[in-house]
């Protein structure tokens, strides 16, 4: 090993232990920007990142008792952690994979290697859930649907009631009239059908979200952080239209602004 630097005169410093340090770094920096909105997860985060530093720490210094506390208290941490904050390291690993894109590339690989073709929303579909969006914004009547990409949606499809419809602005405004059976939860559309209805979504943990929007604005932010899928939501107080991805809300100011949305996502599937 050719030294580079030495640190306190008895640890040697490599270009191999440089590359290293910013490979963690870099993981860490991802991490923790991925998660950086979820204080539960940053938080996690960082108690690992100060124990494995402490470790590599007392390890350098040959503190051999210090180095078997650490070792033995993250072998028994790092699993009483996984174990604790399972729903925590789920959220956080579908975030990332989402995030980086990974989850849009495997889906197009897998396509193209099994020979899979995605269905996509068609023009009449985005029509007609465009004038389903804007009636229901008009009497102020709340909904919120999802609309799927490349991560399947079926572990929510599951927690509703399953059906195969085509997209229909009548049928659309009867599933989520306030006295329909079916009207609380969300309805999950898949390319040009209507896979679900009464669906249930996961809630953010967020708290920095402003008190005005509801608990449908939260399972779609919820949805959109660990899936990535777009969600519309009709406010049942104001009449007004947010469109969610990501995480992230944008108001709809009108209908011009929601059919240019929909065109787009139909465009980018």
């Amino acid at each position: 090993m050719i030294k580079v630097l030495g640190i306190f005169g008895f640890l040697s410093f490599s270009f191999v232990d440089l590359l290293d340090i910013v490979m963690v770094a870099a993981i860490l920096f991802f991490l923790i920007r991925g998660v950086r909105k979820d204080t539960s997860v940053l938080n996690i985060l960082l108690v690992l990142a100060v124990l494995l530093l402490l470790q590599t720490v007392v390890n350098a210094l040959g503190m051999r008792m210090m180095t078997a506390l650490m070792n033995a208290l993250l072998d028994v941490g790092v699993l009483a952690l996984i174990i604790i904050f399972q729903p925590e390291i789920r959220h956080l690993l579908n975030r990332l994979a989402v995030t980086s894109g990974i989850t849009r590339r495997t889906g197009e690989l897998f396509n193209r290697l099994f020979g899979v073709k995605e269905e996509k929303m068609g023009s009449h579909s985005v029509e007609e859930l465009g004038e389903a969006v804007r009636a229901m914004s008009a009497e102020k009547t709340g909904a919120l649907i999802v609309l799927q990409h490349k991560t399947s949606m079926e572990e929510y499809i599951a927690t509703g009631d399953k059906f195969e419809a085509e997209i229909n602005r009548r049928l659309i405004m009867n599933i989520f009239f306030k006295n329909s059976p079916l009207h609380d939860g969300a309805m999950i559309i898949v390319g040009n059908h209507i896979a679900a209805a009464r669906c249930q979504l996961p809630m953010t943990n967020r708290t920095d979200i402003p008190a005005h929007y509801g608990m449908r604005h939260r399972a779609a932010i919820g949805l959109t952080e660990d899936t990535d899928a777009d969600v519309l939501v009709v406010s049942e107080e104001t009449g007004n239209v947010s469109f969610v991805r990501g995480g992230e809300i944008t108001t709809v100011q009108d209908m011009k602004q929601l059919r240019t949305l929909l065109v787009s996502i139909m465009e980018e599937e």
